[in-house]
């Protein structure tokens, strides 16, 4: 007992602490995993909150930007009232530069009928006209229609490239065309306000995790808490633009020297992503991981300690002693009983080992007398791998063809059983599972193994297999002439063409008997049976190679052959059957003699597999040979 105690110990002990092991890392890898979650959720988080920034930004600066595009076109309609009930404030400059500063605007400029500027707040553009630049040109249109009132985006002006909305009417009289401009001080400070490394800048809770804003189109930086990268290629700051397209759970990076974790979300034309160093997003781990595993490798070692003295006081002797009883149950002999009282649980299972040996004893001559009782031939027989008793019930022998004495001494040695077996399974059936022929009998035997255990059921078939053939062969042959039937031919082609070997080079031949109607018009249909008869021995398995004949119906034949070295040898075989039909006699009775006559059409496989298509082929080509032969005599 002592060796099994120390192995025991020793694979407690080892296995315990390999336990503990894979606890502590699959710990570890969960943590790891939880803090990479955690990382990956306040990522998007954050994310979701700047693009919602960014959407209220955009919804405010729409706002002011209609607000001010209205505003310019009022302003517009404002100074041309004026202007139109005081004509002589249109060349006076101080004048337009009061009304100017009374509505709040800071250009006004006077176009004439031509498009160039006569009049305004800044004498310096007079002569600009609608051609002098990209900007000023906007308002070309108005020359073709004055019923337009035009207000234009931000866009730098003509002569300094300063940020200014312009909008123009024409005057009521239609003699000149208004046109007024303001900066968009409001509309900048929004503009501003949506800038990404500005928004970037106020979620930037942590120094050490930074936000990159990625052009979709360039792939370049238009956004960074980090100016000094705006403008850069992405993939020069060691941004992966693949990974960021398809990764939206995150990825990992070497960014600005650090290996680093980024979520990137889209948004607009941009990708904006959130880059955190790995070593921030798992630092606590290491911390944990150390504590974890130190506090399961104490518990594990009281605990093995505990178990393994109270398995070897109370546990591996009466396990021992039950294995040796259940030895010999296995190995048949149902005259060894299990006694071990060192524990309550112990005893209880001896008790239920004897009951179930008993059972089993009970329920193998209550299924012999049940199975003899029935109208099915059935044997049961069971034994172990390592031991040499077989147990069999009742029918067994003479399902196997042997008597009762004999079958006593078999089942005394295992080895000599299987031997018995192997000779009953020689003769195996042909598309019958299982099956073997035994004298003019049909045997279905079937066996399983598990744990160690043979388990068998020998069936007397011969009735059932009988049967089903009489059945296949009623199916699948015609009864005039034993050639296939329709039915029967389907069902072998389609063997033979599932298999291109052999297949080989082959044929389809279509056969139709000749003088069928003259023959049971003059000797009635019992001899044009006959007759039929005749013609079906002739194609019986004609050729020098395989071949498959059929009866289609009434007096037409098909012939196949297949498995032919060649094409050439083929067409002798074909040619010979040829010189048949037309030298050939059929006795009809004794005394009763005429020619046998019968038209063929025949059609190569070669790389065509549709055998109905051939069959059709075939057919015309018989029925050519029958329309030559009756024009022949």
């Amino acid at each position: 007992m002592k060796p099994l105690k120390k192995n025991i110990g020793r694979y407690m002990y080892l296995t315990t602490f390999i336990l503990v092991a894979v606890i502590v890392i699959v710990l570890t890898a969960i943590q790891l995993f939880t803090e990479q979650r955690r990382a990956v959720d306040s990522s998007h988080l954050t994310l979701k909150q700047i693009e919602q920034v960014l959407q209220e930004n955009r919804e405010e600066l729409e706002e002011i930007e209609t607000e001010y595009r209205q505003s310019c076109i009022y302003n517009s309609d404002a100074v041309s009232e004026i202007l139109d009930g005081n004509p002589d404030y249109i060349t006076n400059t101080d004048k337009l530069k009061e009304i100017a500063k009374m509505i709040e605007i800071d250009e006004i400029h006077i176009f004439d009928k031509s498009g160039k500027i006569y009049a305004g707040t800044h004498p310096q553009y007079y002569g600009l006209t609608f051609d002098s630049g990209e900007q000023v040109s906007f308002f070309k249109p108005m020359l073709q229609d004055k019923s337009l009132k035009l207000v234009q985006d931000i866009t730098p002006n003509t002569a300094e490239e300063k940020p200014m909305q312009y909008s123009a009417v024409w005057s009521k009289n239609g003699e000149y065309i208004v046109q007024i401009g303001m900066e968009p001080v409001n509309v900048l400070k929004v503009t501003e306000k949506n800038e990404l490394s500005y928004i970037f800048s106020l979620f930037r809770v942590s120094p050490d995790a930074n936000y990159y804003a990625i052009d979709c189109d360039t792939k370049k930086v238009v956004g960074s808490t980090k100016t000094e990268t705006l403008g850069q290629n992405a993939a020069d700051i060691g941004f992966d633009t693949e990974k960021i397209e398809k990764d939206p759970d995150g990825f990992h990076a070497t960014i600005d020297g650090r290996y680093s974790f980024c979520i990137f979300m889209k948004t607009d034309n941009n990708y904006i992503g959130r880059i955190v160093p790995v070593d921030i997003i798992y630092q606590r781990v290491p911390t944990t991981a150390f504590w974890i595993l130190i506090s399961m490798f104490v518990i594990a070692f009281l605990l093995a300690k505990t178990v393994v003295y109270y398995m070897n006081k109370y546990i591996v002797k009466g396990i021992r002693n039950i294995n040796n009883s259940l030895q010999g149950i296995s190995q048949g002999n149902f005259d060894v009983s299990a006694d071990v009282r060192t524990s309550l649980e112990l005893s209880e299972l001896c008790d239920y080992i004897n009951a179930m040996k008993k059972s089993l004893l009970k329920n193998n001559k209550q299924m012999s007398y049940v199975l003899s009782k029935t109208e099915l031939h059935i044997g049961i027989f069971e034994y172990g791998l390592k031991s040499k008793n077989v147990h069999y019930t009742e029918l067994l022998p003479e399902i196997l063809g042997t008597d009762a004495e004999n079958m006593n001494k078999l089942a005394e040695d295992s080895d000599r059983f299987r031997e018995f077996l192997n000779e009953v399974c020689r003769d195996a059936v042909a598309d019958e599972n299982s099956t073997f022929k035994l004298g003019s009998r049909y045997v279905r035997l079937e066996e399983t193994e598990e744990d160690g255990n043979v388990f068998g059921v020998a069936l007397d078939v011969t009735e059932g297999v009988k049967k089903r053939r009489e059945i296949e062969h009623e199916r699948d042959i015609d009864v005039l002439t034993g050639l296939y039937n329709r039915r029967g031919l389907d069902n072998k082609l389609s063997e033979v063409f599932a298999d291109r070997e052999e297949l080989g080079h082959s044929a389809v031949i279509m056969i139709d008997a000749d003088g069928l109607k003259t023959i049971n018009d003059t000797y009635g249909h019992e001899k044009g049976d006959v007759y039929l008869k005749k013609i079906a021995n002739v194609i019986n398995n004609y050729g020098i190679k395989n071949s498959i004949a059929a009866r289609q119906g009434g007096d037409e034949f098909v012939l196949f052959l297949y498995g032919y070295d060649s094409d050439d040898e083929l067409i002798r075989a074909i040619n010979t059957l040829q010189y048949i039909q037309d030298n050939s006699m059929a006795t009809l009775e004794k005394g009763l003699t005429v020619p046998m006559r019968f038209s063929l059409g025949y059609c190569l496989v070669g790389d065509n597999t549709d055998y109905q298509e051939l069959f059709r082929q075939a057919d015309e080509n018989m029925y050519q040979d029958k329309a030559k032969r009756k024009i022949g005599r």
